[in-house]
């Protein structure tokens, strides 16, 4: 008797599409860091592996608005492919679908509302249909902080640091600051440095009441918060370099580089770098792509943070690490699709049941 392959299960839309607000993603984010961690440094493994496709991004920019812009980035990332080469075993999540749809306005600030606001939805695999929205400002400043965090403790080879500097003390200085917290980083001092002294006095506050528990001392020039650091945070809104004296590197710190535009090539060329994509990285006039239009190539970008994480890549001793993460499409999916499936484990969110025209 001929044997018969397993009957395949037909696939289903989905009962309806779950919408999540900032209140069950902040909710999920601030109970469990740790996590969100997890989930980056699986997204950026299995994105080294090549299970995922993540397009370039797409923006929309508007001729009589050259400040503001909108940004798709669409991704997949198949969790429960390839290996983990030596670096620790990946969650597998199976895979994720998705896009973020971002806008920039940075001049909503002054108006007194964040710069960025963001949606994601999420696909299934099997039939196309979005099953989720989630507010996703959040997401994306969460992966980026995750992103920053994972590079700094790849690097340092620890969650330490006798001096922290930050350079931009807006949003995303905030969310780094709450994954040292939560991931009880030792912190030693804490120096600060903004353009607008005002902002970094109030940051300087919330560290004081909100930690790491650590001396905080607001800098009157960017100097000062890179002078014997272990560790510096540059998050600002600067779209050409800015940063251009040697000497910031002196003392051989590792630089969160996530405004990706800040450092004059020089200095880029002086250090060991790290990036999320190559390919990402070095493009739209990010310092990386400024410093290869100088030089003629890439090989002064020496790998990935998933190098870093399998052990394939190392700070040099003596050097600065500058880590520019792109901010992958990958990784706002593994956040978001982590995020969904924490809410609806406890049923949260809200589901609109006769969304499609079924």
């Amino acid at each position: 008797m001929s044997e018969h392959p397993p009957a395949q299960t037909a696939p289903a839309p989905p009962e309806g599409l779950r919408i999540i607000g900032a209140a069950d993603v902040t909710a999920t984010i601030e109970g469990n860091r740790e996590g969100a961690l997890e989930s980056v440094r699986d997204a950026y493994l299995a994105h080294a592996d090549g299970a995922s496709a993540n397009p370039h991004s797409s923006f929309l920019r508007f001729p009589d608005r050259p400040r503001d812009r909108i940004i798709a980035l669409p991704a997949f990332l198949d969790g429960d492919s390839g290996s983990d080469s030596g670096a620790g075993p990946r969650s597998g999540v199976g895979p994720r679908a998705g896009i973020k749809w971002i806008a920039s306005y940075p001049g909503n600030v002054a108006h007194g509302f964040p710069r960025a606001s963001a949606v994601m939805v999420l696909n299934d695999y099997d039939t196309g249909y979005p099953y989720a929205l989630l507010e996703a400002s959040l997401v994306s400043a969460t992966r980026t902080a995750a992103s920053a965090v994972l590079g700094a403790q790849e690097l340092l080879g620890r969650r330490a640091a006798g001096k922290v500097g930050f350079v931009g003390t807006g949003l995303i200085s905030d969310h780094v600051r709450m994954f040292l917290r939560d991931l009880s980083w030792d912190v030693g001092e804490f120096a600060l440095f903004d353009t607008d002294r005002g902002n970094a006095e109030r940051f300087a506050e919330v560290l004081a009441a909100d930690g790491p528990a650590a001396p905080v001392t607001v800098v009157d020039d960017v100097a000062g918060a890179f002078s014997g650091a272990d560790l510096v945070v540059v998050a600002t809104v600067a779209g050409t370099p800015h940063l251009t004296d040697p000497a910031l590197l002196a003392d051989a710190p590792v630089v969160l580089h996530l405004s990706l535009r800040d450092f004059a090539p020089e200095l880029v060329l002086t250090a060991t770098n790290v990036t999320d994509d190559v390919d990402h990285a070095v493009r739209e006039q990010t310092s990386l792509h400024l410093a290869e239009q100088q030089v003629g190539h890439r090989e002064f970008v020496h790998g990935t943070i998933a190098d870093v994480v399998r052990g394939d890549l190392a700070k040099e001793p003596g050097k600065a690490a500058i880590f520019s993460p792109f901010g992958l499409g990958v990784l706002d999916v593994a956040v978001g699709g982590w995020v969904h499936d924490e809410v609806a484990a406890r049923e949260g969110g809200h589901v609109v049941g006769d969304f499609f025209a079924l």
